[in-house]
């Protein structure tokens, strides 16, 4: 088994390779659905978001209301790593369980873990390899605005909020262009796949 942390800037293109790297027969994790599914209503991590953020955080259904608490966090450093450090632990323990059960049911697996703060929150010292997805600023800007709405000035919060991309790209394994055309994106995840399979 080999596990492959996957990452790169916010709207540079890792879902995307993400799927790709499914097709080619890698188990994938995705850290935000581990995210979403920590702080679902009742669980000890939405009562602790609940009491750090209040009740503006919430949902008339009490799920937590993604939007509010990204505009709390991502206007202020300290907020924000207050979040982390109640989301990151919990995730992290969700994603041994399953990396765990994947490598009993499949020892020679190669597992991909999508996680936007791997180098950040130093998931990379717990991955056999990191591969890194980048896009230039201005595509990630165009992406933001397209897929959430976002004005420039919130796709530049978010951008900024993480690891500059040149300090990923130091420190990555592989490193792969989310602009690259798709087809072509494919065949250089086709072939690093195979090269993680020998590895595994």
């Amino acid at each position: 088994m080999i596990l492959v942390g996957l990452t790169g800037g916010v709207a540079t293109g890792k879902s995307t390779v993400a799927k790709m790297f499914a097709r080619c027969g890698a188990r994938t994790i995705d850290a935000d659905a581990l995210a979403r599914l920590v702080v679902e209503p009742g669980k000890p991590a939405w009562r602790a978001i609940l009491a750090a953020f209040g009740r503006q955080v919430l949902n008339d259904d009490r799920t937590l209301d993604r939007a509010a608490l990204g505009e709390i966090v991502f206007r202020n450093r300290v907020k924000l790593r207050r979040l982390e450090r109640i989301i990151h632990p919990r995730v992290a323990r969700a994603q041994a369980q399953l990396t765990a059960a994947i490598a009993r049911a499949t020892p020679n697996a190669v597992i991909v873990y999508e996680v936007p703060l791997l180098f950040e929150a130093g998931v990379d010292r717990r991955v056999d390899r990191t591969v890194v997805v980048t896009a230039d600023r201005e595509t990630q800007i165009v992406r933001l605005k397209r897929r959430n709405g976002f004005t420039r000035a919130e796709a530049l919060r978010r951008i900024r909020s993480q690891l500059p991309m040149r300090q990923k790209i130091a420190a990555a394994d592989y490193v792969l262009d989310g602009t690259t055309p798709r087809s072509r994106l494919f065949t250089q995840v086709k072939r690093l796949y195979r090269e993680l399979q020998r590895l595994a």
